[in-house]
């Protein structure tokens, strides 16, 4: 790295796209600071900054591979602390309107970890990179510009004891989340604000860890009751280590699942197929049930703004923030992490408006049109139905029908909705042929 004309990197966040992009910038910066106002030991429990890391959480396949090529080994060493994985339709059985889909091996590894053991084992191997270190409990409250107000020169921060400093940066990366005040500061040093698109989904999930006696389904890590426009309430049983099972139950547009007893097991009892409420009243609870509101899916659109400043970068949830219930957040974090690897790695700082460009097209724009397609399938969700929208649910709905009995279907809807191919390849001509023949065969 010594050849490298940029010294320091600051990463504002450090959570899970915090950790990637660190891991990146390491790559090429001499040193990499992360800035959290969390304390990050690497100790077992959940973490203030984290408020939805006690429900399910998943590293679709794309995600998996790459936190592998970021990480070697991790997979298997996840797989060592007890960390569940599996097929992604071979070992995770989905349920829609009641109806399992076909049953398949579709070659696509996913991680059911619960947040606080992913992240501990990403953060592990981040912290023993020479050139990264942790600046923990320690809140970023602005930006420095340089003189013209082109280019952002630093942070100021403020640690737990109310000391303020300023921390030299040659470029910062802000991860963190969909809370950020990035926009904040920009607008107050005169930079245009991004745009932002909002869908209101009204989304909480409320989840209990178990013991279970026996997996509800047998031989899957998991078992989904998708919500639908018919049935628009969802659970998910998730083993994450061991028999212990992380139960999540979902309702939209405000459609709240009770955390006390009684009433979590009546929301269970309530969904379309009685798999996870069967197993959990012969389960064992090993913590009170807690819940999380996810109000709306937020995007910034950071691409289409005419000016940024240099020596600065947006990533993650700050980005976008997608409904939760299609655990696309941490894959998208680490397919920015490639388009930001892809930007630094020229000898002079990125183009913050190419970069943008790109972060759009290769890491955001596929799953925020799946999870905006599939959030106006409901119908008290409000948004545009655009005829290109209406026409995709209704082909989408035609395949899931078909991917009930078809499990070579069903294995080409996973590898979309893993993120590792694109839609497109939905409307291959294997694919149509058997939407087309679907009718006959079943007359």
């Amino acid at each position: 790295m010594a050849d490298k004309k940029w010294r320091r990197a600051v990463v504002l966040g450090g959570s899970m796209a915090g950790l990637l992009v660190s891991r990146v910038l390491s790559e090429v910066y001499d040193e990499v600071i992360v800035v959290d106002r969390d304390e990050l030991a690497d100790l077992p429990g959940h973490r203030r900054g984290v408020p939805q890391g006690r429900h399910v959480h998943g590293l679709l396949a794309r995600g998996q591979q790459i936190a592998e090529e970021l990480f070697p080994g991790i997979t298997a060493e996840l797989v060592a602390s007890g960390v569940v994985t599996g097929d992604m339709t071979g070992n995770v059985r989905w349920i829609m309107d009641g109806e399992p889909m076909g049953d398949s091996h579709s070659g696509l590894l996913t991680v059911s970890a619960d947040r606080p053991t992913l992240e501990r084992h990403v953060r592990a191997r981040v912290r023993a990179l020479a050139n990264v270190r942790f600046q923990d409990r320690c809140e970023a409250t602005g930006l420095r510009f340089s003189p013209d107000g082109g280019r952002v020169t630093g942070v100021r921060t403020v640690d737990g004891a109310g000391r303020g400093t300023t921390v030299d940066a040659d470029m910062v990366v802000d991860t963190m989340g969909r809370g950020s005040r990035t926009g904040r500061w920009l607008t107050e040093a005169g930079w245009s604000g991004a745009e932002e698109e909002r869908t209101r989904i009204g989304l909480v999930y409320t989840t209990r860890p178990y013991r279970l006696a026996a997996d509800p389904s047998p031989g899957d890590f998991s078992l989904d009751i998708v919500a639908t426009a018919d049935n628009p309430r969802g659970g998910i049983c998730a083993r994450v280590d061991g028999d212990r099972h992380l139960v999540t139950a979902y309702g939209i547009l405000g459609d709240v699942p009770p955390t006390d007893p009684e009433g979590f097991l009546t929301f269970l009892k309530s969904l379309p197929s009685p798999e996870i409420y069967e197993a959990v009243t012969e389960g064992e609870p090993l913590d009170d049930a807690v819940s999380h509101r996810f109000p709306t899916s937020l995007r910034r659109r950071y691409e289409r703004l005419e000016g940024f400043p240099a020596g600065l970068l947006i990533a993650g949830d700050a980005v976008c923030s997608f409904n939760p219930t299609y655990g696309q957040g941490m894959t998208v974090a680490a397919l920015s992490a490639l388009v930001l690897r892809a930007h630094i790695a020229g000898d002079g700082l990125p183009d913050p408006l190419s970069y943008f460009r790109d972060l759009a097209r290769d890491a955001v724009d596929e799953a925020w049109q799946q999870a905006l397609v599939n959030d106006l399938g409901f119908p008290g969700v409000e948004g545009p139905r655009t005829p290109e929208v209406l026409e995709v649910q209704d082909y989408i709905g035609r395949l899931l029908t078909v991917a009930r009995e078809n499990s070579e279907v069903m294995a080409a809807y996973a590898r979309v909705i893993s993120l590792t191919e694109p839609f497109r390849t939905l409307r291959a001509p294997q694919v149509r042929q058997a939407l087309d023949l679907f009718p006959q065969v079943r007359a």
